[in-house]
């Protein structure tokens, strides 16, 4: 048989698209070619294949051969292909017969002594190939574990050429890789508690409304007041994950190389700390080839920006869609993707450059400086923000306190039982948490008495609130009320909330 083909796989931004790899060996000048729209790197598994197949004890004669990868209008790349090329070309050769790939899904990179490598973006492509209702998907070795977290499809995993040879012929027979036991349990792996943080109630305070209605959060104080204390121990009080948040986690990591090879499955809820020269590619994804950005790693978790002044106000700003919409969108000439977005974002800073404003004793910054300083924060990136809290310089009496402070694990089960509430309210709909609500449903979900109202319409008026804003308010009340049980938004709730919005009036004076 001169011709065969072979079913794999690639990845384009988060969607799979197979690809019949295709391969025509006969008689006449030696040559290797190539087609299919590939780039270079597809191009160069001509040699490594050429090589690791000879390399492995197998013939190589000096024929025609012909490689097409099928569609060829998609443009092809990675390394991926090479063990589905190299077996279309021993079938091709009558060393292994066709039917034993019919149903099967081939994807590897080769080494030049024939061993089958690792590579990134398993998990969706096996995910894609059960709903295809491909049976047998053939992997490295190295992901065999990953590629195993789904359920209902066999995945042989193969250490080198050989090996899938052997197995393809019917010589040897290799054991499906068997499909692990899945939890969620969340995995502290650090040990970071708040019962560490010493002082700062009204900052913890902060933490557990954010996270319990999964809003965004900003904190300024000076430096050593336990800004970034607080904001990375977030984590540990987040509800654990579903089965389904960790796997399109998973999926994610999974295309960008990130996910463990003994523990695929990822049961942390993301906390990504960004530096301050960070890019907007960087932050949002894209590239020449685009792939998702730090934002879509902390999708389902936080994204944590330190020294907030320090980011360029350009990349600050290119966060404001994704914060509203939940999603990135990348335009190409050549195709738009879409990566998921939906996260918690973190941030904290100073409240001048030397961070002693507004102490007038200790602060060396000029009016200018100052204004400066905090003008590389704009408007609408603050109307983002839902929660504003001060954290001011912890007192020598807070440190000398030997008294153990409430724990994660304390101020976890009360952003539990919140965001069961909000299951159980928002069952059936996109939504998740009270952050994710749109205008239209607030008039549903956050309904407010005569009492209320008035107390809304005195703030809106002597803050000089924006829309935004009091429509952020009236979450954030909402996410208070669930915490304390309570099904109607109360006139405490929405004075906490609003004091949620008076800081940055206080230093911005907006």
């Amino acid at each position: 048989m001169s011709f065969s083909s072979i079913l794999s796989a690639s990845v384009q931004g988060l969607k799979v698209e197979f690809i019949h790899v295709e391969a025509d060996v006969s008689n006449g000048l030696p040559a290797f070619h190539m087609v299919g729209y590939l780039s270079s790197e597809v191009k160069e598994a001509a040699e490594r294949v050429r090589t690791a197949i000879r390399n492995s004890g197998m013939d190589f004669p000096a024929k025609k051969t012909v490689i097409n990868l099928s569609p060829a209008t998609m443009r092809k790349r990675g390394a991926a292909f090479d063990l589905p090329i190299a077996i279309s070309i021993l079938i091709s050769l009558g060393q292994l017969r066709q039917e034993r790939v019919k149903e099967m899904l081939l994807i590897g990179e080769l080494g030049l002594d024939g061993c089958v490598q690792k590579v990134p973006g398993i998990l969706p492509i096996v995910l894609e190939a059960r709903e295809a209702g491909i049976p047998v998907c053939m992997v490295p070795k190295a992901n065999a574990s990953e590629g195993a977290l789904v359920d209902g499809i066999e995945i042989i995993g193969v250490r080198d050429l050989s090996e899938a040879v052997a197995f393809l012929s019917g010589i040897r027979s290799i054991e499906a890789q068997p499909h692990p036991i899945q939890s969620t349990a969340a995995v502290d792996q650090e040990n970071l508690d708040y019962s560490d943080v010493q002082g700062q109630e009204a900052v913890k305070r902060a933490a557990e409304v954010a996270v319990a209605g999964g809003h965004n959060l900003l904190l300024v104080g000076p430096p050593g007041s336990g800004k970034s204390m607080v904001a990375k121990r977030i984590s540990s009080i987040f509800p654990p994950m579903t089965m389904e948040e960790s796997m399109e986690i998973t999926k994610i990591y999974s295309i960008m190389g990130l996910v463990d090879k003994d523990a695929p499955l990822i049961r942390q809820r993301p906390f990504r700390s960004v530096h301050h020269t960070a890019t907007k590619a960087a932050l949002i994804g894209g590239g020449l080839i685009p792939m998702p950005g730090e934002i879509s790693l902390a999708h389902g978790g936080v994204l944590f920006l330190d020294e907030l002044p320090e980011f360029q106000k350009a990349v600050l700003e290119v966060l404001r869609q994704p914060l509203e919409e939940h999603q990135i969108r990348i335009s190409r000439s050549y195709g738009n993707y879409v990566f998921p977005a939906n996260f918690m974002l973190v941030s904290a800073m100073n409240p001048c450059p030397c961070g002693c404003y507004p102490d007038f004793e200790r602060c060396t910054c000029t009016p200018g400086q100052i204004q400066n300083y905090l003008g590389k924060i704009s408007q609408p990136f603050l109307d983002r923000m839902d929660i504003c809290v001060e954290a001011p310089k912890v007192k020598y009496e807070a440190l000398k306190n030997r008294k153990r402070q409430e724990s994660s694990a304390q101020i976890r089960e009360r952003v539990c039982r919140a965001r069961e509430i909000q299951n159980q309210r928002y069952a059936g709909t996109h939504i998740i948490s009270n952050a994710m609500l749109d205008v239209k449903e607030l008039d549903t979900y956050c309904q407010l008495g005569s009492a209320e109202n008035q107390l809304m319409e005195q703030a809106f008026s002597a803050l000089g609130l924006t829309a935004r804003t009091y429509h952020k308010i009236l979450k954030v009340a909402r996410t208070i009320a669930d915490l304390e049980g309570a099904v109607e938004i109360k006139e405490k709730h929405i004075k906490e909330a609003i004091g949620y919005r008076t800081m940055d009036k206080k230093y911005w004076g907006r």
